[in-house]
């Protein structure tokens, strides 16, 4: 049992540096993505990734070479790791439930309200030194020309991701006259410049769609999340059992060796003996 326990926290160990891979690829993902602009996942994705990478090189050596006190910082580190991941993945699930898709009547595609995402979604998307980065990137991404030959047929056929529906072209429901929009329509139909450089980035419906992106991928980083938390939490307990069996091993007897221990003896013993030696007195 001591050699496999060490042997198997030693082999697990070389597992999470594979595991911190993914972790490390999502928070790059996010950073390099032109679509999601957002990089508020960026920077705890990458120190948890890296993190990882490092305690299970401590892990691998106070397994291997009976480190004790590797072990120890290894074991409490993994601990503030796993409390870490575990909150980044409730709070990924609580900010990016539900979602503002909303559908359009004779469309295959959907379009997105600002008002049906998280009040903390919301509020990051709508800070102008957040927004002006995430503009920036949409503009740069050159998203929009991708749909700018479309045909009004192409618009009934095809599907367009959240930020071509949001950011690339106004509200279906907008109505247009000479080129101006009709009194009592929604904000983003006053917005809308036909100028490659204006187009609806302005809009509530361009803050939509980046959120509806951003919520996507928060999503699946969020169940890749939960797995990787499973895998740690089934190192950790072979890790405290490798913790055990490393300090046998510093300790002067170690483990497997046959050995004595002092033997206290029961409560009762010297009352039983001073009565036996009383009775052999009398007989």
């Amino acid at each position: 049992m001591y050699r496999f326990s060490n042997t198997l926290i030693g082999y697990l160990n070389l597992l999470t540096l594979l595991a911190s891979i993914p972790i490390i690829g999502g928070g790059l993902w996010l950073a390099r993505s032109s679509a999601t602009c957002e990089s508020s996942l960026q920077t705890p994705l990458l120190v948890l990734g890296f993190v990882v990478l490092l305690v299970s090189l401590s892990g691998f050596v106070g397994a291997c070479f009976n480190v004790a006190w590797a072990l120890w910082l290894y074991l409490l580190v993994m601990l503030f790791l796993i409390a870490a991941l575990l909150g980044l993945t409730a709070f990924g699930f609580a900010v990016t439930g539900g979602g503002g898709a909303v559908d359009v009547p004779g469309r295959v595609y959907h379009e997105y309200r600002l008002d049906h995402y998280s009040g903390w979604l919301r509020h990051r998307i709508t800070e102008p030194r957040y927004w002006k980065a995430a503009m920036a990137c949409v503009v740069g991404s050159k998203t929009c020309a991708k749909i700018a030959p479309w045909t009004p047929l192409d618009y009934l056929q095809r599907d367009l991701s959240p930020i071509q529906s949001g950011c690339c072209k106004p509200p279906t429901s907008c109505t247009y006259t000479a080129g101006s929009a009709m009194a009592a329509q929604d904000e983003d139909c006053y917005r809308w410049n036909n100028a490659a450089d204006v187009l609806c980035y302005g809009c509530d419906s361009c803050k939509a769609g980046v959120l509806e992106q951003v919520r996507r991928d928060w999503h699946k980083l969020s169940v890749l999340n939960v797995v990787i938390l499973m895998f740690l939490i089934g190192i950790y307990s072979v890790g405290c059992c490798a913790f055990r069996n490393a300090r046998r091993a510093e300790s002067e007897y170690p483990y497997g060796e046959n050995r004595m221990s002092k033997v206290h003896p029961r409560w009762d013993y010297f009352w039983w003996r001073w009565w036996r030696d009383r009775r052999d007195q009398l007989y």
